[in-house]
């Protein structure tokens, strides 16, 4: 069955979530090509097997939304609210994305491979790195609390903003990651030293 295509449309305050219809369509499905939603609400939506390629998301609420299989290829989040997403059953081909001032608590992206991926000024609130492939990442101005780093590629990342990160440097890879001095206690949280 061959999904329907949408190329350079926009969408605004549209309701998607729960399987709300698109283009006449009874479920969110299709290809997405140079397409803009804004203040969209994908809450819990079913976006499994859908195509987004060189999209924007603006404000909008992606929140648990089911991404079995999407594709996201350059693809562009700010001021999105994707609390609890599990990006790591997105399609691995051409995955790339961006995030900018977004809300990403309780998300995963285990085991991901996203190399220069950039987050600007998110919060990244108990969210699951585990062995994922960061390498060359920026974390500009995040939060990381509680953040998972468990066996990932961290060579080359830039966390010289990034505040409240506990990663250790014996399980991750982190050879020539960037790090401000003023967060180095992030990198020895393993060994309950109280640094002033």
């Amino acid at each position: 069955m061959d999904l329907p295509v949408f190329e350079g449309e926009v969408y605004e305050r549209q309701d998607f979530s729960n399987g709300q219809s698109i283009g006449g369509e009874p479920y969110f499905r299709g290809e997405f090509y140079t397409c803009t939603f804004r203040d969209c609400d994908f809450n819990a939506a079913d976006l499994s097997g859908v195509s987004f390629s060189d999209c924007t998301f603006e404000g909008c609420n992606l929140s648990v939304a089911k991404l079995d299989g999407t594709r996201l290829q350059d693809v562009y989040f700010k001021n999105c609210k994707l609390v609890g997403v599990d990006f790591s059953i997105c399609g691995d081909f051409a995955f790339s994305v961006k995030f900018e001032q977004s809300n990403l608590h309780l998300a995963s992206f285990w085991s991901k491979v996203m190399k220069r991926t950039q987050f600007i000024d998110c919060e990244l609130i108990e969210t699951n790195f585990t062995e994922s492939d960061l390498s060359r990442s920026t974390f500009k101005d995040c939060d990381l609390s509680q953040a998972i780093f468990a066996s990932t590629n961290l060579e080359r990342a830039d966390f010289r903003s990034a505040r409240n990160f506990a990663i250790d440097p014996a399980s991750n890879r982190v050879k020539k990651a960037k790090f401000s001095s003023t967060e180095l206690a992030g990198l020895l949280y393993q060994f309950d030293l109280e640094i002033e």
